[in-house]
C-alpha cells in the first residue's frame, strides 16, 4: 500500500543517500541502494511532488560570500492589513533570509545576515524602514551548535511509519 504521506524506509535511505551526496545521481543510488533505477527516479519523482524533497539546489553558506553576521530580528507589526505589505517590504532586503510568523511576543521573526556588526545596523535599519513595523528587537547569533538539519526527523517519520 504507497504512503500518501510522511516517507516509508526506502524513501528515507533516499533522501538520506542524496543529503550526504548530493553528486551520487540516480543511477549511482540505484546502485548504491541495491534497488532498481527506475525505482529511485519514481520515489524522487514522489518525494518531490509531494514536496517533501523541495529543492536539489545547492545549499549556500552566507559567511561564505562574506556575510558572517547572523541575526534574527523578531517584530511587531500592524496588522490592520495583515502580514503581507511587511513580507513584501522584507523580501526586497537581499541580507533577509527567512521570515516566519510567530506566536508569543512578536508577530515575525526574520533571519538575517550581514558583513559586520555595522552592515547588521544598515540591514536592521532597512527592515524598520516600513510604517506597519512597530518595534524590532534583535538577537545577534555568536555560535551556531546545530545548523538546519532534517535527517533525524525523515529517519523518525520512516520508523513512525512502519
Amino acid at each position: 500500500m504507497a504512503r500518501t504521506d510522511g516517507v516509508d524506509t526506502l524513501d528515507a535511505r533516499i533522501i538520506a543517500l542524496f543529503t550526504d551526496d548530493p553528486h551520487v545521481g540516480v543511477l549511482g543510488a540505484s546502485r548504491t541502494l541495491g534497488v532498481a533505477r527506475g525505482t529511485v527516479q519514481a520515489r524522487l519523482d514522489r518525494l518531490q511532488e509531494r514536496g517533501v524533497i523541495r529543492s536539489f539546489a545547492p545549499q549556500v553558506e552566507p559567511a561564505a560570500l562574506g556575510y558572517p553576521v547572523t541575526a534574527f530580528c523578531t517584530l511587531e507589526i500592524s496588522q490592520r492589513q495583515g502580514h503581507e505589505p511587511v513580507v513584501a517590504h522584507l523580501s526586497a532586503i537581499p541580507e533577509v533570509l527567512e521570515i516566519h510568523s510567530i506566536t508569543g511576543v512578536g508577530d515575525l521573526v526574520v533571519r538575517v545576515a550581514a558583513r559586520d556588526n555595522a552592515d547588521l545596523g544598515r540591514v536592521i535599519d532597512e527592515i524598520i524602514d516600513d510604517v506597519h513595523v512597530l518595534r524590532a528587537n534583535t538577537a545577534i547569533c555568536l555560535v551556531t551548535h546545530l545548523a538546519h538539519r532534517t535527517g533525524p526527523l525523515v529517519d523518525s517519520a520512516a520508523t513512525d511509519a512502519r
